[in-house]
């Protein structure tokens, strides 16, 4: 099997661009999601820190360093009007709590905006050179030697999560979190931002279009049931979604009670929520200190299981498209692109990296630049490749027939959704934001130029294709759309055993035949021999 750089190139050679386009974006978040994993282990170092309590615990803890004048913890037991903030004539409303205040102003110590930069933060530096040698110090042979731990980052967090279930419904205003959570505000509907997130979100959670699961379904049998494996992905990946929203809701609702606000006003969506949200539920459950120790390795379970699939997506999709190259020096050529990745996610860890981080989450590998990438990917399996002879390759590979509702959705359902909301959200554009921050022009620019680094591999491979494949315009298009597929050795082993079964039933055929004339024969030698004797008698 190949990864998803060269698969697509395979099937339709126009459409090669689409694996470029995936591998930029599998790239880029690889760049990006590694500091989700900085971040985790900043705050599991910081865990030990302030035994037996934890740092984030207390208003006081921070005071001189990183609690300002609104900082007001209702779990301190310190009433709101004792607190410092009430003295400082600052509403109830208007506070944030210690866990707030920490992640803005001792994790990521973030200014006011992108145009502030800042110098990078040493603490998160160290952080990020432990999360690229734990990467690397895994996927190095390649992930497919590393099974076992792949099942233990797969099944923990279930185990944590269900533990900080039981324990977040119990808490008060859990029911209004839940409520918000599952009543639907129709109204949104009419947001553009609300249809690309949700799409997108699902392709990305799903591993759709980046690659991700073709690197890891290429180390499969032939014969291995990938029909069986898609469905079942899907329903766990859903089943998590709501299960980790229902935790994550309830403890938003014990939180907005504390603070006396409305739910969609305790704090603000983004890349930081989890920060927020399970270090508040960590300090309702004692010893608080083991809990989040529990949590965060957790956490970053999930973060290492992702970019462990994400790096090995990459890594396939170059070597297999310039095996003779990279094949034999796999191991350092993983070892400079992980350095060299490192390198480039230094400025998200500066005091203005939270919003570099933000443009890179939405620009990269989500968003237009995903939905692009998908959507040529299903034209150019479905529409030129062909979804009958995709239909008949899975029959060959499972050993039986899917059903029909699939074909509808590769050539109608989901080329039609994906242009939907591609042009639903050009016409209701809003620029992006972070909480009450807008960019600035030349950050949305920068953004927008993030996109294109993957969105333009589509369009400018065919027009390279065009242009240096020899032929008149009639044959080079010809030639764009007839596969040039290189099967795999179990595949050819399968079409020989196929021939070599179909030939040894034709000759089983040919001498039962032979067989059934035989006896045709001696039947009537007999038949005769026994009229001439009767003539004698």
């Amino acid at each position: 099997g190949v990864g998803g750089m060269s698969v697509v190139g395979q099937l339709a050679p126009i459409f090669k661009g689409v694996g470029y386009s995936a591998i930029m974006m599998v790239f880029l978040e690889n760049v990006y999601y590694i500091i989700v994993i900085t971040w985790t282990l900043f705050y599991l170092f910081n865990t030990f820190m302030d035994l037996p309590s934890l740092p984030w615990s207390d208003c006081s803890k921070g005071n001189g360093t990183w609690a300002t004048v609104s900082c007001w913890a209702p779990e301190s037991g310190i009433p709101y009007t004792e607190s410092v903030a009430a003295m400082n004539n600052i509403s109830e409303a208007d506070t944030e709590t210690a866990v707030e205040q920490f992640w803005r102003n001792e994790v990521l110590h973030a200014s006011d905006g992108i145009e502030e930069i800042g110098e990078v933060q040493w603490d998160l530096f160290i952080c990020l050179i432990v999360a690229w040698a734990l990467v690397y110090g895994f996927i190095w042979k390649g992930l497919h030697n590393s099974g076992k731990l792949l099942w233990v980052c797969a099944v923990f967090p279930y185990i944590i999560l269900s533990i900080l279930c039981v324990k977040a419904l119990t808490l008060e205003g859990a029911s209004e979190g839940l409520k918000f959570l599952f009543t639907p505000e129709w109204e949104r509907l009419y947001e553009a931002e609300v249809w690309i997130d949700g799409g997108t979100q699902i392709f990305f959670s799903y591993g759709v279009g980046i690659g991700s699961l073709l690197a890891l379904g290429s180390y499969n049998k032939f014969h291995h049931n990938c029909h069986r494996d898609a469905i079942f992905v899907c329903c766990v990946n859903s089943f998590t979604s709501i299960f980790s929203a229902c935790v994550i809701f309830s403890i938003l609702g014990y939180m907005a009670h504390q603070k006396g606000v409305e739910v969609g006003e305790v704090v603000q969506s983004g890349p930081a929520l989890a920060f927020l949200v399970y270090p508040e539920v960590v300090l309702a459950i004692a010893p608080s200190p083991f809990w989040a120790f529990l949590f965060f390795i957790m956490l970053l379970n999930l973060g290492l299981d992702t970019q462990f699939s994400s790096v090995e997506s990459l890594m396939t999709g170059l070597v297999d498209n310039w095996p003779e190259q990279l094949r034999p020096h796999r191991k350092k050529f993983t070892l400079g692109m992980t350095v060299f990745m490192c390198l480039l996610g230094l400025p998200m860890i500066t005091r203005g990296g939270i919003y570099v981080f933000q443009l890179m989450d939405f620009y990269a590998a989500s968003g237009l630049s995903l939905l692009w990438c998908v959507f040529f990917q299903t034209i150019a399996i479905c529409w030129v490749f062909g979804a009958k002879k995709f239909y008949l390759c899975i029959e060959e590979m499972i050993g039986y027939r899917v059903s029909m509702y699939w074909y509808v959705c590769w050539c109608f359902l989901a080329p039609g959704f994906m242009l939907f909301i591609f042009i639903f959200y050009f016409v209701k554009y809003t620029p992006i934001t972070m909480g009450d921050y807008v960019y600035p022009p030349w950050g949305e620019a920068l953004g927008f130029a993030i996109s294109l680094s993957s969105v333009l591999w589509v369009p400018g491979y065919a027009i390279y294709f065009f242009f240096t494949t020899p032929g008149t315009w009639r044959e080079v298009l010809v030639a764009g759309i007839t596969p040039v597929i290189k099967p795999r050795a179990e595949a050819l082993k399968c079409a020989e055993t196929k021939a070599s079964m179909d030939n040894t039933k034709e000759l089983s055929d040919v001498e039962q035949k032979l067989m059934d004339r035989t006896d045709e024969v001696f039947d009537q030698l007999e038949n005769e021999g026994q009229e001439d004797y009767n003539d004698k008698e």
